[in-house]
């Protein structure tokens, strides 16, 4: 069967405060030196790949890997807003130990509701995220219909890509690891699709 769709996704490098465990929703956050080498390696994984569209956020995280991988294909790098990291409202920039010490309470409403919950300050669930981003995925596909697309994203937007790939609901994407300069390969076919690489 001849499949409409492939998808390279792609987590953006290793970020500047890395080692705190930040929240850094829709903070505009450099990647380091092992990020751009991070990119670099996934880069050196497509070159001989055919891309036909390249898709980033338009958080500098995500546009810096994309024009890396770019560099090595005949295609611009299509920025767009919709494919943001989830806004983690007041939790923008806060280590994970402080969210945890100033807001227990928060932390566990968060545990027992993923899908719905919204950050202190934030009108956005995981739920909102999955709309946000899956519509901007399904414009994105059917205006490249046939072709190979490469989105340089983040952890929590690559989850709801590949939980609606896997048919999983949204709770299980705990249970999906996203490291810094991942690589997930999707096939999208007209009743089906097949994940064939996650977090590689």
């Amino acid at each position: 069967m001849e499949k409409l769709n492939r998808l390279y996704l792609v987590r953006h490098g290793q970020v500047v405060g890395y080692e705190n465990v930040p929240a850094i929703g829709h903070s505009d956050v450099d990647i380091t030196d092992e990020g751009v080498r991070q990119m670099q390696v996934i880069a050196d994984r497509l070159a001989e790949k055919n891309i036909d569209a390249i898709y980033s956020s338009d958080l500098q995280r995500s546009r810096k890997g994309a024009h890396i991988i770019g560099k090595y294909h005949d295609a611009i790098v299509n920025v767009v807003s919709g494919f943001r990291e989830l806004w983690f409202g007041d939790w923008e920039g806060m280590a994970f130990e402080d969210i945890l010490d100033k807001y227990p309470k928060e932390v566990e409403d968060r545990k027992r509701n993923p899908v719905h919950f919204r950050a202190p300050g934030s009108t956005e669930s995981v739920e909102d995220l999955a709309k946000r981003v899956m519509d901007c995925a399904k414009t994105v596909f059917m205006e490249h219909k046939g072709n190979n697309i490469v989105l340089v994203a983040h952890g929590m937007v690559n989850r709801v890509i590949l939980c609606n790939a896997l048919g999983l609901d949204l709770k299980n994407m705990i249970h999906i690891h996203q490291d810094y300069g991942c690589l997930n390969i999707i096939d999208y076919y007209p009743d089906h699709t097949l994940v064939r690489l996650v977090n590689g």
